[in-house]
């Protein structure tokens, strides 16, 4: 009897299912990394820090995941490990929401199908949606029980065809809203036939007040990231302020404890990054698990705490850059000092320097020209030093309509002029952006910028929104393209630089009075719009803006020149150099 018993016991075990792993057991045990994706190719290992979230995300009695990230903590692979994990084990309908186009095309080539064909569990279980146009298809993929769509926020309309029970959300703070509304809430609406829906949401923080992934954060149980103390074995969340280091040598960052005050070298950070544990800030909230941590705690060899120190020398004094280091590396929120400037305060940090008198400093110079459709067009010339240091050298009025040659010709003269610099050589305009968005005059400006494309004179359109400074736009009638200027961002760090004090932005003593009231033209406002804070840039009542127009194009010139400017030191030394217009640099996102 006891034999029968033993072997039903036995039949009904074969067909009882194997027990539920963790999602972070099943990546380890599962995904590969192939070499494209990972810089340590092979089966995936995942951080201490990574467990808890992966968890979460695999956890059905947790409704939302929200991840506030910095780089180099590996979210991405985590997020396409999920994935395979939902389409392997509980296959549903998913939808990925990234901020682009073109981010869901990277993110679909050049991660998930290299994870998917590297990891046996996943090889081929994507196939085409031959149901969509050709389009669609390669971003759109079919697997048993379910499919997956990846699509841009920036076509919200998109989000109308899906419904998902699984949203993945990527790199949210670069989601705005459009006329449709706020593309998160609107992914989220497709998810809500779905009891069992599961919505993740991860992004690098940017401006505080608008930030899409803080704001949901705050709504989290707000977990946080600490580690030991290798000698009071207190644990605390490592944040930037516990990180010292001997003036002048970054190398020797380490870790104060804020409770018993030991100095903590960087080769205790492994050990205590093992230890570490995720403790919630608000732990009565149920069902939204939020995650919070910074570069600190990463293990890669470039987030060791002498290299980030020495990032944050390079950044300091610079506000753009600054603002990169607190989003990237310590994922936190950048918060402004002010939303506007005072007119009388500029004016009066004027110095003794113009285009016949050149600072020493300036190693090149570009030009932002705004047109004015009726009766002329404005140029402001801006130098730049070693350090990224402005330097507003001149600003022109060229009368004359720009329908017609002549004032074009003006135009035309001062790009290609020269000055004398005070190392020996000569110096002109290596870079510049003429404003192409008045649509009376947009065919004169095609046709001036592409003629001179070879020397970097530019046709550009402002855009709103977290646009990058500078980007390659469409091709236009006639041959060449036009750049699209991020006129928001670049607004953004202006303000920044010119609270920044004298040594971020130097103004010449040619500069009228009027000139400063029209850089002060616009004040920067939190508005409410579809229910989400949003920052617009505003005009002051009754104030004209050509020069703050100007100097934030000049602005865009410089990303069309090459980031180290120091080569040019020994060039300007030699009578005669720089004669010629420099050899074009462009990077990869410019093409061609």
């Amino acid at each position: 009897m006891a034999l029968l018993d033993d072997v039903e016991a036995s039949f009904f075990a074969a067909f009882r299912p194997p027990p539920r792993l963790q999602l972070s057991e099943w990546i380890e045990t599962t995904v590969t990394l192939p070499a494209g994706v990972s810089a340590a190719p092979g089966p995936m290992r995942l951080w201490p820090y990574q467990r808890e979230i992966a968890d979460a995300i695999g956890d059905p009695a947790i409704e939302r995941v929200t991840i506030v990230k910095p780089v180099r903590v590996g979210f991405t692979s985590l997020l396409t490990a999920a994935l395979g994990s939902y389409i392997a084990n509980d296959p549903a309908p998913i939808l990925s929401l990234q901020p682009t186009e073109s981010d869901c095309r990277d993110y679909l080539v050049s991660d998930v199908e290299p994870t998917f064909e590297a990891t046996s569990a996943l090889a081929g279980v994507l196939t085409a949606d031959v149901g969509e146009d050709r389009r669609n298809t390669m971003l759109h993929r079919r697997f048993a029980g379910g499919s997956l769509k990846v699509v841009a926020a920036k076509a919200p309309r998109n989000l109308r065809r899906h419904t998902a029970r699984v949203l993945f959300v990527d790199e949210a703070d670069a989601m705005e809203p459009s006329a449709e509304g706020d593309p998160i809430t609107l992914a989220e609406r497709r998810t809500l036939s779905f009891a069992d829906r599961k919505i993740v949401v991860g992004s690098t923080p940017t401006l505080e007040d608008t930030s899409n992934v803080l704001r949901l954060y705050r709504q989290s149980n707000q977990r946080v990231f600490e580690v030991p103390c290798p000698e009071c074995g207190t644990h605390t969340e490592l944040l930037w302020r516990h990180i010292e280091w001997t003036p002048g040598r970054p190398e020797t960052a380490s870790f104060r404890c804020p409770h018993c005050q030991a100095i903590v070298e960087e080769h205790h950070k492994t050990a205590m990054v093992a230890a570490g544990r995720w403790r919630a800030l608000a732990p009565d909230v149920e069902g939204h698990a939020g995650f919070r941590l910074n570069a600190l705690v990463s293990l890669l060899a470039n987030a060791s705490w002498g290299k980030l120190a020495a990032e944050f020398l390079e950044a300091k004094d610079r506000p753009e850059q600054l603002q990169t280091f607190v989003n990237t590396i310590l994922a936190e929120g950048w918060r402004e000092a002010a939303e506007e400037v005072d007119q009388h305060a500029l004016s009066s940090r004027v110095e003794p320097f113009d285009l016949e008198r050149i600072p020493t400093e300036v190693l090149a110079i570009t030009a932002g020209v705004d047109v004015q459709r009726m009766d002329r067009l404005e140029a402001t010339l801006v130098g730049w030093g070693e350090d990224d240091a402005m330097f507003v050298l001149d600003h022109r009025m060229l009368f004359g309509s720009p329908l017609d040659d002549g004032v074009w010709q003006e135009l035309d003269i001062l790009v290609r002029e020269r000055w004398k610099h005070p190392l020996g050589g000569t110096i002109g305009v290596d870079a510049a952006v003429v404003d192409s968005g008045d649509g009376a005059t947009v065919d004169r400006v095609y046709s001036f910028c592409r003629e001179r494309a070879g020397r970097r004179i530019l046709a550009g359109k402002g855009v709103g929104g977290t646009r990058q400074a500078l980007a390659v736009g469409s091709k236009v009638r006639g041959g060449g393209r036009v750049y699209l200027v991020g006129v928001d961002g670049l607004k953004g760090q202006l303000l920044d630089r010119l609270q920044a004090g004298r040594s971020s932005v130097r103004f010449s003593d040619s500069l009228p009075e009027a000139w400063f009231e029209q850089l002060t033209a616009e004040r920067r406002i939190v508005r409410y719009e579809r229910g989400r804070p949003v920052r617009r840039w505003v005009r002051k009542a009754g104030m004209d803006a050509e020069a703050l127009d100007c100097v934030v194009y000049a602005m865009a010139g410089r990303q069309a020149l090459a980031r180290n400017l120091g080569a040019r030191l020994e060039a300007l030394s030699r009578p005669n150099a720089l004669s010629r217009a420099p050899r074009i640099v462009r990077s990869a996102w410019m093409g061609r």
